[in-house]
């Protein structure tokens, strides 16, 4: 099946100083361009060519590093977005880049079908979050870039590219080093992903004790589908996220204004809100100003966390609205190192008093063969540290990025760390083809930010 593009003129506009979600990160750019389709996407590049200046995309603004920023020209796909195809028989659906992750389940699963994971945050557009290595959580799973099975792009010559596994010349080689590119080979406009038959999930939210968790973390994760837990340091308790996957259930949506539907209502402001989102910035607002608090405040927040086993739609489980803002760090690490490296974090912050009011979060992924994947050729263990955004962050980073590091760790691309090309390659086996591939495709640096070009020039 297909959906026509609507071809309208690209929205260019002078733009207003813009910073992202977490408000790590600010830029003015020159100009704002949203087109419509890829013509629109090579009229931009070819202005920036014209007048010597860059291009960026930008998806929702959530990376937490400067991957986005320009003082050239953006371009933001909101107006390229929806399904293009569904293929049943290969089980792929191709869409539009600009689609965002919140928005495909509405379109896939009136049809049977779903993405086979998600993350735990969803406003990201499709193309931002292949492009940064967004990831869920599972083993049997790989991240967004894993489940690519074509993409188009265009690149500096202003030319859409169709990358897959049958092209030839640039193209075969864009798709074998370029499905997790971070916007430095050009813009895509479409990307085809594997499928699954639509699903639900039980989710078993509970407390375990930290260390028998730490120390089962490897085995566990083999024995479930998926699998998660957050644990606020100095706690003897961690907050785990246990989901099975079942078969689909047709369930009838409660009416606005019913019983059922206020009582639905309640539970979510409750268990979602005041105890998690209005709670957990409570928490830290007060531990920012008392730093002394913190501890009791971390133990209280594990406790009162309500423990419930529910199901329903796959979405609606992964997902989990996040209004506190923060300052993010994650690494993956080989998987059976997980362990150790989270020993050594509990030591190091014990050892320096070190008070946080923000969980450490700990997931896991399955290898796969995308060379810029932080999966890349291992099952990994994603561990990411936060701080709230009212209080410094670099410290504490500062400290915690060492243990990373001296675990083969693969910083997230979309979230902070103090690497550069020579730390890359030494990380991914295939990062110098990568890199001497972008100065082919783009030898003048047309995508380039002084960010980017610190970790490919």
């Amino acid at each position: 099946m297909s959906n026509k593009t609507v071809r309208t003129r690209s929205a260019d506009s002078h733009s207003q100083p813009w910073h992202n979600w977490s408000r790590t990160q600010a830029c003015t750019p020159a100009f704002v361009h949203q087109p419509a389709d890829a013509e629109g996407v090579s009229a931009v590049i070819a202005a920036a060519r014209a007048d010597g200046t860059t291009v960026r995309p930008l998806g929702a603004g959530h990376s937490f590093t400067p991957v986005a920023t320009t003082d050239g020209h953006r371009i933001q796909l909101d107006r390229y977005s929806g399904l293009v195809d569904l293929d049943t028989d290969a089980r792929t659906a191709t869409l539009r880049a600009g689609t965002r992750l919140c928005d495909i389940p509405g379109i896939l699963r009136p049809l049977g079908w779903a993405l086979p994971n998600q993350g735990d945050v969803d406003p990201q557009s499709l193309a931002g979050a292949i492009s940064t290595g967004t990831h869920g959580t599972g083993l049997g799973f790989t991240g967004f870039a894993g489940t690519v099975r074509a993409f188009k792009i265009v690149t500096a010559d202003g030319v859409e590219k169709h990358c897959h596994p049958g092209a030839e010349g640039e193209a075969a080689d864009l798709y074998r080093l370029a499905r997790l590119g971070l916007g430095v080979f050009g813009v895509m406009t479409e990307v085809t992903m594997d499928i699954v038959p639509a699903f639900d999930l039980r989710a078993d939210e509970h407390r375990e004790d930290f260390e028998e968790l730490r120390t089962s973390f490897v085995d566990r994760c083999r024995e479930v589908d998926h699998l998660e837990f957050f644990w606020f340091p100095g706690q003897s308790e961690a907050l785990v996220k246990h989901n099975t996957r079942t078969a689909p259930v047709q369930r009838r949506r409660a009416t606005p204004g019913s019983i059922r539907h206020r009582l639905g209502q309640a539970r979510t402001f409750v268990d979602e809100e005041l105890l998690g989102n209005m709670g957990l910035k409570a928490i830290c607002e007060v531990s920012a100003k008392f730093p002394a608090a913190t501890a009791a405040l971390n133990k209280f927040a594990t406790n009162a966390v309500p423990e419930r086993v529910y199901s329903d739609e796959a979405h609606r489980v992964f997902v989990s609205p996040r209004r506190v803002k923060f300052a993010e760090m994650e690494y993956s690490v080989p998987l059976e190192a997980a362990p150790e490296v989270l020993d050594e974090i509990r030591e190091v912050l014990q050892a320096r008093g070190i008070r946080v009011s923000f969980p450490i979060e700990v997931r896991a992924a399955g290898a796969d063969d995308v060379p810029l994947s932080t999966a890349y050729g291992r099952d990994s263990a994603y561990i990411a540290i936060h701080r709230y955004f009212k209080e410094p962050y670099r410290d504490y980073f500062d400290l915690i990025e060492p243990i990373f590091k001296g675990y083969e760790g693969r910083p997230h691309w979309g979230k902070l760390h103090t690497l550069g090309r020579a730390d890359l390659a030494q990380r991914y086996p295939l990062f110098d083809e990568v890199a001497a591939l972008r100065e082919k495709v783009d030898p003048k640096g047309l995508f380039l930010n002084e960010h980017l070009r610190s970790l490919f020039v």
